[in-house]
C-alpha cells in the first residue's frame, strides 16, 4: 500500500509538510503524465514508485505510461546514454530508425493528454513530436550530458529542444538550450523497504544469510559491477588499510548475467581479491532492497570511488543510515558529501585508503559524521524535497 504524506511528518524537516498541502492547493485536478522506459530497476523507477502515490494524494491525476520497444529499441538507447555521457559510440542508422519506429507506434497509441507531461531520460524524447498542443511537455534528464558525444547530440537535440522546459539533477550536467532549464535533485524515500529502519536482528539475519561476519570494521562499496566504480582501486585502497587496520572489505551490487561487460568486471574483480576471506563479493539480484539497507547500517565506513557518477544516490542512501562516506570528485557525489563535514572526497586511491584508517582511528570523528551526513539529507534530499520540486515546477509551468 501507498505511504500516506502524513507518515512523513516527524523524519522531513519541520514544516515541510504543511507547506506541501498549500502547494497542493494551486495543483489540484491538475492532470499529470509521466512517461519511462519501464517500471523497474534503477533510480528512476524507485523515485516515482513513491513519487506518484503521493502526487496523487495531494490532488493531482497522475498516470504512469511506459514504452514498448524491442530489442533493436533499447540498444538504441543504451547507444544513446553511453553517448550523452562522453562515450565514444557508434550509431549506426539502423539503431536510429528502430529509435524511431518505436517512438512512432507509442505516440500514435499513448493517450497522451494531460496538463503535465514528463518524459524521463532518451527513451522518451522523441514523444515530443506527438504532443497535444494544450499541454506542457518536461524532459527530465538524470544523465551527465555536459560533453556528449556529438552524433548522438545531434541527433537528440532538435527533440529537446522542442520541450517547453528541461529539467536536469545537477547545474554542470545540463547543456545550453533555448528552452527553461530547473535543477531537481534526485532522492530517497525513508520509509521504503531500503531506507527505513531495520531492528538489530533483521541486519544480524540479512548479514548471516550473506555469509558476512560482524567481527570486525566494514568497509562497504554498493554500486553495479562496472568499470566506472573503479572496484579494483577499492580493493587497492582496502590493503593499503588493512596492512596497518585489521577489517573486512564489501563489495555488493548487481551484476546482470545477460550484461559480458559486467560479468567481466565480475570475474576480474575476483581475480584482484586473490581469495582474501575479508574480501567479500556479494553479487545481488535487483530487487535486493533489504540487502543493501542492512549492509549500509552494518558499515562503518561506505566508500563510492566512482570514475564516472550521475548522482549518486547510493551515498545518499548512506549518509541516511548516518555513515560517514568517502567517494570520488565526481557527479553529484561532490554536492552531497561536505568535506571534512560529511565525509572526505579523494580520487586516488592512497586518499581513500588515507581518509579511511583516519576514520577508523577516530570513532568519535566517524560518528559525528554520520549524525552530520544524515541531517544533510534530511534537508536536502528525501522524496518530500522532491514532491515540493514537482509541485512548484507545475506551478510555473501553468504560468508560462
Amino acid at each position: 500500500m501507498p505511504i500516506s504524506l502524513n507518515a512523513y511528518r516527524d523524519i522531513a524537516p519541520p514544516g515541510r509538510v504543511e507547506l506541501l498541502y498549500r502547494l497542493s492547493r494551486q495543483t489540484a485536478g491538475k492532470r499529470m503524465l509521466h512517461i519511462t522506459g519501464n517500471r523497474t530497476g534503477g533510480e528512476i523507477g524507485e523515485i516515482l514508485h513513491t513519487l506518484i502515490p503521493l502526487l496523487t494524494e495531494v490532488g493531482l491525476e497522475v498516470r504512469w505510461e511506459t514504452m514498448k520497444g524491442a530489442g533493436n529499441f533499447h540498444e538504441a538507447v543504451q547507444t544513446f546514454r553511453n553517448g550523452l555521457q562522453g562515450d565514444d559510440v557508434k550509431v549506426p542508422e539502423s539503431l536510429l530508425e528502430g529509435y524511431r519506429d518505436v517512438i512512432s507506434q507509442t505516440g500514435r497509441l499513448l493517450d497522451l493528454t494531460a496538463d503535465s507531461v514528463i518524459t524521463h531520460d532518451p527513451h522518451t524524447l522523441g514523444l515530443i513530436d506527438y504532443a497535444p498542443s494544450d499541454s506542457r511537455w518536461i524532459w527530465r534528464c538524470y544523465l551527465d550530458v555536459s560533453r556528449p558525444q556529438r552524433k548522438t547530440w545531434a541527433f537528440l537535440r532538435p527533440y529537446v529542444i522542442k520541450y517547453d522546459a528541461a529539467v536536469f539533477s545537477l547545474p554542470q550536467f545540463a547543456q545550453p538550450l533555448p528552452v527553461p532549464q530547473f535543477l531537481v535533485y534526485p532522492s530517497i524515500d525513508p520509509l521504503s523497504e531500503k531506507n527505513r529502519e531495520l531492528e538489530p536482528e533483521e541486519i544480524a539475519e540479512t548479514l548471516d544469510t550473506l555469509h558476512i561476519p560482524r567481527d570486525k570494521p566494514i568497509l562497504l562499496q554498493v554500486s553495479r559491477f562496472t568499470r566506472s566504480k573503479d572496484l579494483r582501486g577499492v580493493i587497492e585502497a582496502y590493503r593499503l588499510v588493512k596492512s596497518h587496520f585489521d577489517c573486512r572489505l564489501v563489495l555488493a551490487g548487481s551484476a546482470s548475467p545477460d550484461e559480458l561487460d559486467e560479468q567481466a568486471v565480475l570475474n576480474d574483480v575476483r581475480d584482484a581479491a586473490e581469495k582474501d576471506e575479508d574480501i567479500h563479493i556479494v553479487p545481488l539480484p535487483p530487487e535486493s532492497s533489504i540487502e543493501i539497507n542492512a549492509l549500509q547500517r552494518a558499515a562503518t565506513i561506505v566508500i563510492q570511488k566512482s570514475r564516472r557518477e550521475g548522482f549518486g544516490l547510493s551515498v545518499t542512501e548512506a549518509m541516511w543510515k548516518g555513515k560517514p562516506v568517502i567517494g570520488s570528485e565526481t557527479g553529484g557525489i561532490t554536492l552531497q558529501i561536505m568535506y571534512g563535514q560529511t565525509g572526505y572526497t579523494s580520487n586516488s586511491v592512497e586518499g581513500t585508503a588515507f581518509y579511511t584508517r583516519h576514520l577508523l582511528n577516530n570513532p568519535a570523528i566517524a560518528q559525528e559524521m554520520g549524525a552530520r551526513a544524515r541531517d544533510r539529507v534530511r534537508q536536502n534530499f528525501l522524496i518530500t524535497r522532491h514532491l515540493e520540486d514537482y509541485l512548484s515546477l507545475l506551478i510555473f509551468m501553468g504560468r508560462m
